[in-house]
């Protein structure tokens, strides 16, 4: 090797949430020695999640940060590397397949892309600090926390309307706020939260403000018509305004969805033989801890069967 700070991996795996652990579990186990890059976010957007009460085995639920700590220790007792590195660019142009990182170069085999999705924030004060403390982004992981107490909701498209009817089960009332005057939402769901007797509707409205100490509290309003300001004491905050994938790095090279989502099929295939991807950055429709393991199981399934054809056809070629 020429470089120093290059390195030669059969399975390069970029993200360490629940998709990029579950296939470096699977990886190591077919011994193929496999590395992952963490990223920024070690354990992915489900170690934000205060507690996980649907991920099967943990019958009282279990902390995000410690679900993605025992993911992780089991992907490493079969001898799967963590690296806290983080990914720059990528050349898919050819095999090995080249990710230059913080600290050098990696040249992979094959490549397991699990990079996530981040939820769009509104970014007003107060936002990120209660996060956690009745801000939310997922009604599925929190929505059990606000039983029988008063919630808002922000968003107008199929998910906020979803989120906000899955809520209505807990929550004692639930406040839908929308800047535009409809709903983009698709018309069975509209009807169907119109007419549910614990929802309400503020249109035409923005969030400025979240406001609480330990919690939240209030949220100062603003009518974008009128240009009223108003304020709205609620329990809990769920954002529902869209998520955006991770695949700034992949664009040109993968091929994509409208908004930016990796296309895979049902093997967890990209565009590019030898290219897998696993979780929220090829799936805009599920979202769970689950869902996306068991993408990430799959994606390193179709890895290990890839290198072992492939590595047939080497010697098969060799021989002739």
């Amino acid at each position: 090797m020429s470089n120093d700070n290059e390195k030669h991996v059969k399975v390069l795996v970029l993200g360490a949430g629940p998709a990029g652990l579950a296939a470096a579990l699977y990886a190591a186990r077919a011994e193929l020695k496999p590395v992952v890059l963490t990223g920024m976010q070690l354990g992915g957007q489900a170690a934000l999640t205060h507690t996980i009460e649907n991920y099967p085995g943990f019958p009282e639920g279990v902390g995000g940060a410690q679900l993605g700590e025992l993911f992780q220790k089991q992907a490493e007792n079969f001898g799967a590397k963590v690296e806290f590195d983080m990914a720059h660019e990528v050349d898919l142009s050819q095999r090995p397949y080249k990710v230059t990182t913080d600290s050098g170069e990696y040249k992979a085999d094959t490549l397991i892309l699990t990079t996530g999705a981040n939820p769009t924030h509104l970014n007003v004060p107060g936002e990120v600090e209660l996060t956690g403390r009745g801000v939310s982004y997922c009604a599925t992981c929190d929505g059990w926390f606000f039983k029988d107490k008063k919630v808002a909701i922000v968003g107008g498209g199929d998910s906020a309307l979803e989120e906000a009817l899955f809520i209505t089960r807990y929550a004692s009332s639930v406040t839908v706020i929308h800047r535009r005057d409809e709903f983009r939402a698709s018309p069975v769901l509209q009807k169907r939260a119109k007419e549910h007797p614990k929802m309400n509707f503020i249109l035409d409205t923005v969030v400025t403000e979240v406001v609480g100490t330990d919690k939240i509290d209030t949220l100062k309003l603003k009518n974008v018509k009128t240009g009223a300001e108003s304020t709205f004491d609620t329990d809990g905050l769920f954002i529902f305004i869209g998520h955006v994938p991770n695949t700034q790095m992949f664009k040109g090279q993968l091929e994509m969805s409208d908004l930016g989502y990796v296309i895979v099929n049902d093997k967890m295939e990209t565009s590019v033989e030898g290219v897998y991807a696993a979780g929220e950055i090829a799936d805009p429709h599920f979202r769970q801890v689950i869902t996306s393991a068991g993408m990430g199981a799959a994606a390193a399934i179709q890895a290990t069967r890839f290198l072992e054809t492939s590595t047939a056809e080497l010697e098969e070629a060799a021989k002739s």
